[in-house]
């Protein structure tokens, strides 16, 4: 089974997506610690787990997918719970009082992706899926 975890393609694309992701969801999460935010102890300390190891997984390329699938989850709990009732649109023009939900839902569109490929080339997941068929071979 972690075996499957692993599993990646060679894909450079699968890359860009991957590090830009971890980056934002990275440096997202530093943010979080310097905002006061109004979330339950117990639910801020799982949207920080994710955030930040999902964020480090994904620059890594480690359990790529299984980090991709926890910011994924973040995100839909933040469309229903944040963004939703603002609509679809950032608030590009400051007229309302926080954002749509459209960064949460390309960040979905991201994970799905990651999840469905794999963290791709350049990856500690391609090289661990590599060595372990070398192993079994």
């Amino acid at each position: 089974m972690f075996r499957s975890l692993m599993r990646t393609t060679d894909d450079l694309t699968m890359t860009i997506l991957r590090l830009v992701l971890g980056v934002v969801f990275f440096a997202h999460t530093i943010d979080f610690f310097t905002q006061q935010m109004h979330i339950p102890g117990p639910f801020a300390l799982l949207v920080i787990d994710a955030e930040f190891f999902g964020g480090i997984g994904l620059i890594l390329g480690l359990l790529g997918q299984v980090a991709a699938f926890g910011i994924a989850c973040n995100m839909v709990v933040a469309i229903c719970m944040v963004h939703w009732h603002l609509g679809l649109f950032a608030n590009w023009s400051g007229t309302q009082k926080g954002e749509g939900f459209e960064y949460p839902l390309l960040a979905i569109a991201v994970t799905l992706a990651i999840m469905i490929e794999g963290s791709g080339a350049l990856s500690l997941d391609r090289v661990l899926s590599k060595s372990s068929d070398t192993w079994q071979s």
